[in-house]
């Protein structure tokens, strides 16, 4: 996937950039905010808080890169330096009895509220605590960002090397989630209509209670889902906000905390 974007002709719209919407300086400011950052600060936040925040640096950055993307300055597979380098953070600290949140790119602050309803201090069914993700839970997160995918043999690859790492069995389980990714694959090879294929959040919604062992998500298991996700796409590159997108968030989030 690319990194920057090249120079635009002079008679094409401009671009909404980071620092038109955000209170940021240096070269991100600059830059045109693009589909795979969106989907990134997505993932971060579904992980987190478990859904994108109604006005938050997410929804601003969608909008602006579908703006972009329309506009035809950025590609929708395009990233930037700072968050495929660097990468996106959303992190909880409790302050003076408040539940501040504090989402970054590259380092730079571009959201920080107090969250109405926060985190549970017990960790939830299937996460092995100290608010780590585990694959499950970045495949959960996976169906909300990019629920509406139809899936196709990249995500399948993608999920089966989740589920290898969660369970540690080398082998697809009959009855588990990467099966299940296969046979919708299958069947929607021979669907016609995108609006009767199976979608990702179809089989993904409930991926932590599929698998019978899970694991924190870690920066190995993420590179592994990446490539295998690339591997079986034939532009190379990732969905924005999907399986692999999610994995690197989860991975992000986890060496945060």
């Amino acid at each position: 996937m690319s990194q920057e974007q090249p120079q635009k002709p002079k008679d094409q719209e401009p671009s909404i950039k980071y620092g038109d919407v955000f209170q940021v300086s240096g070269d991100l400011g600059k830059k045109p905010i693009t589909p795979q950052d969106a989907a990134t600060m997505q993932a971060a936040e579904n992980l987190l808080l478990g859904k994108t925040q109604k006005g938050g640096p997410a929804a601003v950055m969608q909008s602006a890169a579908s703006v972009n993307e329309n506009r035809g300055v950025v590609g929708h597979h395009d990233v930037t330096s700072d968050t495929g380098d660097q990468g996106v953070t959303v992190s909880e600290a409790e302050v003076a009895g408040h539940h501040i949140v504090t989402e970054s790119i590259g380092g730079q602050v571009v959201g920080q509220y107090i969250r109405a309803d926060p985190l549970s201090t017990a960790a939830p069914e299937g996460s092995m605590g100290d608010d780590q993700v585990t694959i499950g839970e970045a495949l959960e997160a996976a169906a909300i960002s990019a629920g509406e995918k139809p899936i196709e043999q990249s995500d399948v690859a993608a999920i089966q090397a989740a589920e290898v790492r969660a369970t540690g069995r080398m082998q697809v389980m009959p009855s588990g989630v990467a099966a299940k990714a296969q046979a919708a694959a299958a069947q929607n090879a021979r669907t016609l209509r995108d609006e009767d294929k199976t979608k990702l959040g179809d089989v993904l919604v409930d991926a932590s209670t599929m698998l019978p062992s899970d694991k924190v998500v870690t920066r190995e298991d993420a590179e592994g889902v990446i490539g295998a996700e690339i591997r079986n796409q034939p532009e190379l590159c990732t969905y924005p906000g999907g399986v692999a997108a999610s994995m690197a968030a989860a991975a992000r989030l986890n060496e945060s905390n």
